[in-house]
């Protein structure tokens, strides 16, 4: 590696005098994202897009020094030129382009193909080098559309009114999504655990529509839940939280749910397919796509898939080491 380097604190850009999504706190920070293995508190200066500054002051403090840019803007930063761009993760998540000399580094952070109302759509960056990520990096993950996928959800809701139905997803991104994708199907509101709906009013308050949600804590303790749907993160499986409602059916919302032994080791009724990150063909087309021939690949499959790309398309993909995990925040 040469324009950007690993540290012990993250991905260094010594031109620019920046690190993108370190894991420790540093000087002058560039974030792709605002989930917690790319957002960490403790740096001194923030730069990230001007439409995730919401969800990044709720999850780092209100006070920390944060400029927003919005996509595509340049910006000047030492000896480089940076500018950020939609990844379709979610809301406000952004590929970095690094430009020094006649070099060009694209950072995708983690990213999506497919449509999603929540957030703006992946962009193509032509580079030199690209970083991706690889958390479902293997043939075997295919992603259906959104909008299908939560029908299928919606039917499951519909399949039992006599019982809650609790559908378990990571409260950042993928609950705002299956409630944005609800909305074309119902006009019912959908009750959500308190860390979702922290998160749900900033992404309104950027715009976004969803289908009406209330707070699990705003009803009274006799309130049965028999025929609604309930929104709640992973954490609250299995937790007292649980304890509000009377034989509930569950699922879960993930990539992870492809393979069907992840479900039953969770414990879930259901699984239902859905990811914020890219599948396998995702990944391998927009590696393509950017035309970039030097490619290093990080969190999830990494291996496999720079080997793939090796191999069946000649390019110099390495796999890179770094403390991003992929589809895990709660």
């Amino acid at each position: 590696m040469s324009l950007i380097t690993v540290l012990p604190e993250g991905l260094y850009c010594e031109p620019g005098g920046f690190f993108i999504d370190p894991w420790k706190g540093v000087d002058q920070a560039l974030i792709t994202h605002a989930h917690s293995d790319h957002a960490r508190s403790g740096s001194r200066q923030y730069i990230a897009t001007r439409i995730s500054a919401g969800i990044l002051k709720k999850r780092l403090g209100e006070g920390i020094a944060l400029q927003g840019v919005e996509y595509s803007e340049k910006l000047k930063l030492g000896d480089t030129w940076v500018s950020f761009h939609a990844a379709g993760h979610v809301l406000g998540s952004a590929q970095i382009r690094v430009e020094h000399r006649d070099e060009v580094w694209v950072i995708s952070g983690d990213y999506k193909r497919c449509y999603d109302p929540t957030c703006d759509a992946f962009e193509v960056v032509p580079c030199n080098t690209f970083i991706t990520e690889a958390t479902f990096g293997l043939p075997i993950y295919h992603w259906e559309t959104g909008e299908k996928t939560c029908w299928q959800i919606y039917d499951w809701w519909l399949s039992d009114r006599e019982r809650p139905s609790i559908l378990f997803c990571y409260a950042f991104g993928k609950a705002q999504r299956v409630l944005a994708e609800l909305a074309k199907f119902t006009t019912q509101p959908v009750y959500v655990h308190g860390a979702i709906h922290v998160l749900t009013e900033i992404y309104r308050q950027a715009g976004v529509k969803m289908v009406e949600t209330i707070p699990v804590s705003e009803m009274p303790r006799a309130h049965k839940f028999n025929g609604d749907l309930i929104l709640a993160p992973p954490s609250g499986h299995r937790s007292s939280w649980m304890k509000r409602f009377s034989q509930p059916q569950t699922a879960f919302a993930s990539g992870w749910m492809t393979v069907r032994g992840a479900r039953r080791r969770g414990g879930y009724e259901r699984g239902f397919a859905l990811s914020d990150h890219a599948d396998w063909q995702g990944l391998v087309n927009t590696v393509l796509q950017t035309g970039a021939q030097t490619i290093y690949v990080t969190h999830g499959q990494s291996e496999v898939l720079a080997r793939y790309l090796c191999e069946i398309h000649g390019l110099n993909a390495l796999p890179l080491k770094t403390l991003f995990e992929g589809e895990s925040d709660i």
